[in-house]
């Protein structure tokens, strides 16, 4: 389904009534659905195809909110609509200050809302004859999203050498440095925590190639490494995670084996899994960047948030390794989507304005790579901006 054919728009009490009724009281009457102050609520609507399909009412008081009487028609449920309003109600309210976000959810819902990082608080209750739970989030300020973006440098290897490829091309290729371990001991240096490691002969081949590297910056290094490159299979992982990653990088398979993906997400956990999702003109591009498909970046997004993705880089071809700006419009579009995601921008960083521009934005990451390896920002530059988040 299109999620890009839905609408979120503010909707009247009144117009939440037969949704509420049907959905949630099908044995009730209308004017019995009505809950105590409806009036006073914000209420909001996804309409798609101009047909309202979800409803949820919103009630604020002193900076908590309590969203009640959730209801998507059943013909349209299953299909991202609910998490789509659940992520626009949580933007909303980050951008209203408002800190904690509650319902009390139907137990038999509560998978839906530990997806979305929901916490159980209290005890079961019961009201006619159902059974219910409060389930709340906290909801960082705007102002504490913006101060805590990490800069994430990143190493691709090809035959166990540092190198950069531009928009992708292997034909495009610079050697910086022959040992990588170096690399990552003078980001270490400098202050850096987390480093992106990118297997370039194991994307090519399929299977992870140079475990070995990372073995070797994993055991000398304190960074927090997330490596990519080559991992199609349960065998590869395996080898990431014994090789000393803390993340596993993981593009192409989470379009083209959607299970064997989720399995990765159930077993290991979301905190270990690091979607990367590349893009052309806002459609998902696998293989290399060789392959373009028919899926759009924010219907790729709401199928992986559906299954628990928390942690996300996105990387423009258009603007990968070119040195002329991230696609920041891009990014915060999707960040307005997806509020809860950790999005981490990829590509096209030139200079330390791009990374001021990224973080005002809500990025909570950004990765560099040709910038500082062509000189365009010194490993100073970098430590400063740390130092002064």
């Amino acid at each position: 389904m299109m999620l890009t054919r839905a609408q979120i728009r503010i909707i009247q009490a009144t117009d939440t009534l037969q949704l509420r009724r049907d959905v949630l009281y099908p044995s009730l009457s209308i004017l019995e659905v009505q809950v105590e102050h409806d009036a006073e609520g914000l209420h909001f609507g996804v309409y798609f195809d101009d047909q309202l399909v979800t409803v949820v009412s919103l009630f604020e008081n002193d900076g908590i909110a309590q969203f009640r009487k959730f209801a998507t028609a059943k013909d349209m449920q299953g299909r991202g609509l609910g998490s789509l309003l659940l992520q626009h109600i949580y933007q909303f309210c980050q951008q209203k200050n408002i800190h904690t976000l509650w319902c009390n959810a139907r137990t038999s819902a509560m998978g839906f809302y530990l997806r979305h990082h929901f916490r159980t608080v209290g005890q079961v209750f019961y009201k006619n004859n159902l059974a219910f739970i409060r389930m709340e989030i906290n909801i960082p300020s705007q102002k504490s999203t913006q101060t805590n973006m990490k800069i994430i440098p990143a190493i691709d290897i090809i035959d166990g050498k540092c190198v950069r490829l531009t928009q992708g091309d292997y034909a495009q290729k610079k050697v910086y440095n022959e040992h990588p371990l170096e690399v990552a001991k003078e980001f270490e240096d400098a202050g850096i925590e987390r480093l992106h490691l990118v297997d370039l002969d194991g994307a090519k081949k399929g299977a992870v190639v140079n475990w070995k590297v990372l073995e070797a910056i994993a055991g000398k290094t304190k960074l927090v490494i997330d490596f990519g490159g080559g991992i199609k299979r349960n065998e590869d992982i395996n080898i990431v995670f014994e090789s000393g990653a803390a993340l596993a990088t993981v593009g192409s398979i989470a379009v083209k084996d959607p299970a064997l993906f989720a399995s990765w997400v159930e077993q290991y956990g979301a905190d270990k899994i690091f979607l990367g999702a590349d893009v052309k003109d806002e459609k998902i591009a696998v293989g290399g960047w060789l392959e373009t498909t028919d899926v759009s970046i924010y219907d790729f997004l709401a199928e992986k948030a559906k299954i628990g993705v928390t942690q996300v880089f996105c990387t423009d071809i258009a603007k990968d390794g070119l040195l002329q700006g991230p696609s920041t419009e891009l990014y915060k579009k999707i960040i307005a989507q997806f509020p809860q995601m950790q999005l981490v921008a990829s590509g096209g960083v030139s200079n330390m304005d791009d990374l001021y521009e990224l973080q005002a934005a809500g990025c909570t990451g950004a990765i560099v790579g040709k910038a500082i390896y062509e000189g365009k920002i010194s490993i100073a530059e970098l430590k400063a901006f740390m130092q002064n988040k």
